[in-house]
């Protein structure tokens, strides 16, 4: 029934030994004060290299781009040495490895950006959106968001620029490539979903205006490294952060199609996990496909069963399974022999240092009855 999953695949240059994919995560081991990946999450993606491919926890562009406490960034020296941990423990187990750049515009608070007020497509709070800063504790410390304001054009000119730097310093960490978060809210969706973006000028208004942000940004990293290490992640039904398009549909088919214009080599669809949430409509996955003609990825609530049979028809290329590689670091083994597939504890997602992180154990075989 998996057998789908365990097909070499190929993606650029490189040949990915499965299509199940490890999505990143947000998991705030990040050392301070530098934000600095480590020992520590150099040993969690090792330990998960068995997948075809793992893309990084989110990764900030900029001290701006930092939404919550802990998390690591890709605009230092110190941070460039600390991914170079990552990527060597990963390679050495014969793993791939793409770095998620992020931004998260107006999902932050003035505690994670040194005092300064978030920036965003338009000066609109997030209703209901909550981030977490360092309390001075182990437990993070959760708050409002607040208003942004709105981006001017030298803003846009600055971050277009710090993500292609961004980019360029992922590869000298050793990254074989970047994942761009266009997602979940954050500030290239600010600028895609209509009732988020309120601008008047050539950046808001109609659809190729609202697609013009990440048009631009998606140009400037692709020109920096090659678009045969670029992809892409986009959630085209999520309300995550309070983003929301009043026609998602046609919306992110465009944007689809104009990912494929710049050749990119995966666009990675996010769609809705949460309890009892609706199914993405079959009829957009077909628009999907045929909109982008590169490698696609999905992820969301998906088991192997679910998992096979979008690959065999053809709707996906890969498949991301995000809470499960939380707890277990062996999850294509896992898979592929029918091995149960372990809970992962809530509490210690976020923070608390080894705990939650490292010490989930591949599966052991029970010992044959004497």
């Amino acid at each position: 029934m998996t057998d789908a999953l365990f097909q070499p695949i190929k993606l650029g240059k490189l040949t990915l030994n499965n299509r199940i994919v490890m999505p990143p995560m947000t998991r705030s081991r990040a050392s301070q004060p530098d934000d600095a990946a480590n020992d520590l999450m150099a040993t969690y993606y090792a330990q998960r290299a068995s997948a075809g491919l793992i893309v990084t926890e989110g990764t900030q562009i900029s001290p701006m781009g930092k939404g919550y406490a802990w998390t690591p960034g890709i605009y230092s020296e110190a941070q460039i040495a600390g991914w170079q941990k990552v990527t060597d423990a990963v390679h050495a187990k014969g793993g791939t490895i793409f770095a998620q750049l992020w931004h998260v515009g107006r999902v932050s608070h003035p505690d994670n950006i040194g005092g300064k007020q978030p920036i965003s497509s338009s000066a609109i709070q997030a209703e209901n959106v909550k981030v977490f800063v360092d309390n001075g504790t182990d437990e993070p410390g959760f708050v409002d968001v607040v208003e942004p304001r709105e981006m001017t054009h030298d803003d846009i000119k600055q971050v277009i620029e710090q993500y292609r730097q961004a980019a360029l310093n992922a590869i000298e960490a050793g990254f074989d490539g970047i994942e761009l978060h266009a997602a979940n809210g954050y500030l290239i969706n600010q600028f895609i979903d209509s009732e988020s973006n309120k601008r008047t000028d050539e950046y808001g208004g109609c659809l190729e205006n609202r697609l013009r942000f990440l048009d631009e940004v998606v140009s400037a990293i692709t020109d920096a490294i090659g678009a045969d290490r670029v992809g892409v992640r986009l959630a085209p039904l999520t309300t995550l952060n309070g983003t929301v398009d009043s026609d998602p549909i046609t919306t992110y088919t465009a944007a689809a199609a104009l990912l494929n214009k710049h050749n990119i080599v995966y666009l990675h669809i996010a769609e809705v996990d949460w309890d009892d949430a609706p199914e993405t409509p079959l009829s957009f996955k077909q628009a999907l496909r045929e909109a982008f003609t590169g490698t696609l990825i999905y992820a969301g609530r998906y088991n192997s069963e679910k998992a096979a049979a979008a690959i065999n028809q053809g709707l996906a290329d890969m498949i991301g399974f995000g809470r499960p590689f939380v707890s277990n670091p062996d999850l294509p083994a896992r898979i592929k022999h029918g091995y149960p597939i372990a809970p992962h504890v809530p509490e210690t997602l976020f923070g608390r240092g080894a705990q939650g992180l490292i010490d989930y154990p591949s599966y052991q075989m029970p010992e044959q009855a004497e």
